[in-house]
């Protein structure tokens, strides 16, 4: 059996009785067009592995083996999907495999084999978290040279922010001092089964090879953090907690002490957080 004679996936669920589970965060997509158009939003994979986190019935699985991933690793916490999953890698030998567990706790770097993307309709309930990790490594360049992942519309958007807007913050400073972002995709709640209550868009993030601004990771994530965690202040009061001195440092960086986070870019932050860690 080749992956052109799998079974279409609503026949898939109905013979393994894959009814999404809420406590999962799953909402499956069924439309195999609609997974290969992510797959093809992941870039050239020729030559890469994969790593696919909620693989679930394997529409986007079947999508990246198609679009000729090298390896797909993927993380599945649900082990009602592995048989189906199992379908899936006897189709195309050698090429998939599937590790029973949450992805939060399983180091997928033993299994992989650079260069790597990661590609994922990720479950809601975590994909934040895992996002957040991806972007706040130990060491600069990460392990991946892509991200191409789903999230809720709202969070998608959060991702690609520009200052000024409502949406802009802490995911959108984290994303964009190290990466190329922009949504590649969005998709309608019927796309979905279940259907979600939201749209849904894929982000694709693209590494860079170091950060747009020099900034000591650690203490640009605790000024974004203080800055937007009372956003409404204005920055003198945010972050007095900082420095006594904060008015100094922001007008240091080029930043009015009366500005508030939502209206400072990435390169102002950067600067305020050398002049911090700097004393």
């Amino acid at each position: 059996m080749s992956l052109d004679d799998l079974p279409p996936l609503r026949a898939v669920i109905a013979r393994h009785d894959l009814r999404a589970r809420k406590a999962l965060g799953q909402n499956f997509l069924l439309d195999l067009t609609l997974t290969a158009r992510i797959a093809r939003a992941a870039g050239d994979l020729a030559g890469s592995d994969v790593l696919e986190v909620g693989p679930g019935p394997g529409g986007l699985t079947r999508g990246l083996l198609e679009e000729g991933a090298r390896r797909v690793l993927a993380i599945e916490k649900d082990p009602r999907c592995l048989p189906a999953l199992a379908e899936i890698a006897a189709a195309a030998p050698g090429r998939l495999e599937v590790i029973l567990g949450d992805a939060l706790e399983i180091d997928p770097l033993a299994h992989l084999t650079p260069p790597i993307r990661v590609a994922a309709n990720l479950p809601y309930n975590v994909g934040t978290e895992l996002l957040v990790r991806w972007l706040t490594p130990p060491a600069w360049p990460p392990f991946w040279q892509s991200l191409t992942l789903m999230f809720q519309k709202e969070v998608a958007e959060r991702i690609v922010a520009a200052p000024g807007s409502k949406a802009y913050g802490r995911l959108a400073l984290l994303a964009q001092w190290r990466c190329e972002a922009r949504i590649v995709l969005t998709l309608p709640p019927e796309a979905f089964t279940p259907p979600p209550k939201v749209h849904s868009a894929v982000v694709h993030l693209t590494a860079l090879p170091e950060p747009r601004y020099p900034a000591d990771p650690e203490v640009l994530e605790r000024v974004v953090a203080a800055a937007f965690n009372q956003r409404r202040k204005m920055l003198r009061a945010a972050l007095r907690g900082l420095s006594p001195d904060i008015e100094a440092h922001l007008e240091a960086a080029g930043i009015p002490p009366t500005e508030r986070a939502e209206r400072v870019d990435l390169e102002r932050f950067c600067a305020l957080s050398r002049s911090l860690a700097e004393g």
